[in-house]
């Protein structure tokens, strides 16, 4: 009976650590905006980062759907060698005002295509760079549904949207937060104060250093947990023996 006991003790303890190893492990696979916040109003460069999660398909291409509820007068791609970049437009119910023209239509949808020889391999990614204006100043996110496709005819659709209190979907659209102008120059004023740039250089790293740092001690606190639930296991064993 103390065998048996021990037992499923056991088993209790390898599968609360195995669920407190998986919550301690960040999704590193899903498609994002970089960098993740802009300011409203201006214009800005992002880009779309695609990672190829598939261990034997590679990503030949990539469509992007900008947000036709907040359209922008100005969308333009940057080269990127072996891809080539379709953009289209769609009919606005209320025109833009840009520059003091009037602007019918915009940019609705932007479609990244693999020429031959070129892909997105396992365990690689790419950038897809986009310049973007203006942006909008009466809301604080912009979600981009984004489809990726893969040569073997695979097609993830990465269109889920966020929402507040609720847990991140499997497969998240893209979001790219937009912050207030005010906010925007007290976080530049901010990062400026350090005239050598060392502070700039060392927040993203201590950042990642810290994330990895407390991954790496949940991992830790994990196999201690195995360690010592195998070794009580042990000791059961042999004084169920004697």
């Amino acid at each position: 009976m103390r065998s048996l006991s021990a037992r499923r003790s056991l088993g209790t303890l390898v599968v609360a650590a195995g669920a407190l190893l998986v919550s301690a492990v960040p999704a590193f696979a899903h498609v994002t905006v970089q960098p993740g916040s802009v300011q409203q109003g201006g214009y800005s460069a992002v880009a779309f980062r695609v990672p190829n999660e598939s261990d034997t398909a590679s990503t030949v291409k990539v469509e992007v759907n900008l947000p036709m509820d907040h359209p922008m007068a100005s969308v333009r791609t940057q080269p990127i060698p072996g891809w080539t970049a379709v953009l289209e437009k769609s009919k606005l119910d209320k025109p833009l005002d840009s520059h003091g023209q009037q602007i019918t239509e915009a940019v609705s949808k932007i479609t990244w295509t693999a020429n031959d020889g070129t892909k997105i391999g396992p365990g690689q990614y790419q950038d897809f760079a986009v310049s973007l204006g203006a942006l909008p100043t009466d809301t604080d996110k912009l979600t981009f549904k984004a489809l990726q496709t893969y040569d073997n005819g695979d097609v993830v659709r990465w269109i889920e949207e966020a929402k507040d209190g609720q847990p991140e979907p499997s497969k998240p659209a893209p979001a790219l937060k937009l912050a207030k102008a005010a906010d925007a120059a007290a976080a530049a004023d901010h990062h400026s104060a350090d005239s050598t740039g060392k502070q700039e250089a060392a927040a993203p790293a201590a950042k990642s250093s810290d994330s990895t740092a407390r991954t790496l001690g949940v991992v830790g606190i994990v196999v201690g947990v195995l360690g010592a639930a195998l070794g009580a296991a042990g000791l059961r064993r042999r004084s169920d023996r004697s």
